[in-house]
């Protein structure tokens, strides 16, 4: 980890940076794979889907946690809990909500206005203690878990641990909030953006970068050589186009509540879709893809609720 730590200070491509997120969670993730001793519940499948090969020790499942997993994003009821816990200041939350409109209004593409609107995200955080926000976490998600898990895709994953298969969870929200997500939900271990530390507080840089897109088929990539898995066996879900690199990795890909472009790509590759919305079409919680840590988009949705209930 010192290593990656050195060469993410130093100038790399984006390719180079990709593999370098990849990496950090991979190693992150490798050092929490005892899950709680509680036994969680055990919900049926959704009738219809690919049933694992039990006991394959080669074969994994990957899941994405927004919109997949969880009802919405992960990041903004962190960025909500974090600001009524006084993690972040009003003052903190209204500078960033304005990088982040000057940032929607250039376009997300920009590799400059990307890196700016990383960089004020990272600085919400700098300097802040690890042990801190891992409390917090705890204190935040124990509500979200219980009411905001999709109880179909709690099921597929249930199904693939009792096949004995290891189960992963793989997200940009930080790797303090998937490591907690993946425990409650009794899953082997978790993938997540990786910000780094020195004396147990943030120093206001990422390992590598967000790990988001490419950088999460990367990561899992980095997992599969670690762990001996054949990613031919191996299942993959998600929501959302920006983890097509992701699903196209393993030979059982299956999209879960999906946009409009993975539901037209799964179409078009004869991907299976499972979509566990009722009624109206899920609301999805925008989140700036440039948000580093995850931690300020969160910051951001919660400063523009908080100011519309105070104009109301």
């Amino acid at each position: 980890m010192a290593a990656l730590r050195r060469l993410t200070r130093s100038r790399r491509s984006t390719d180079e940076r990709t593999a370098l997120a990849g990496e950090a969670a991979a190693d992150a993730a490798q050092e929490q794979l005892a899950p709680d001793g509680a036994e969680p519940a055990r919900p049926k499948a959704p009738e219809g889907d690919h049933t694992p090969v039990p006991g394959d020790v080669r074969a994994a499942a990957f899941f994405d946690c927004d919109n997949t997993i969880l009802r919405g994003a992960a990041i903004f009821y962190l960025g909500v809990g974090l600001y009524r816990r006084r993690f972040f200041t009003r003052r903190d939350l209204v500078r960033f909500a304005w990088q982040q409109a000057a940032f929607r209004l250039r376009g997300a593409e920009n590799p400059e206005h990307i890196a700016d609107a990383r960089d004020s995200a990272l600085g919400l955080v700098a300097g802040k203690r690890t042990a801190d926000l891992e409390r917090i976490c705890e204190e935040i998600f124990e509500p979200v878990l219980a009411e905001k898990v999709w109880p179909g895709t709690r099921a597929l994953v249930q199904m693939h641990l009792d096949a004995g298969q290891r189960v992963w969870l793989v997200t940009a929200a930080p790797q303090e909030v998937a490591r907690l997500i993946a425990r409650r939900l009794g899953m082997t271990g978790a993938l997540g953006t990786v910000a780094e530390t020195r004396d147990g507080e943030y120093t206001g840089r990422l390992v590598g970068g967000m790990l988001h897109g490419p950088a999460k088929a990367a990561a899992v990539q980095a997992l599969a050589r670690r762990e001996h898995l054949d990613l031919s066996r191996c299942a993959a879900f998600s929501d959302s186009a920006n983890d097509i690199p992701m699903l196209s990795l393993v030979g059982h890909p299956y999209v879960i509540n999906p946009d409009a472009a993975l539901r037209r790509h799964a179409r078009a590759m004869g991907w299976r879709v499972r979509d566990f919305r009722t009624g109206r079409k899920a609301a999805r919680i925008g989140v700036p893809a440039a948000a580093a840590l995850g931690v300020a988009a969160g910051a951001t949705a919660a400063a523009v609720a908080i100011r519309r209930r105070q104009r109301a």
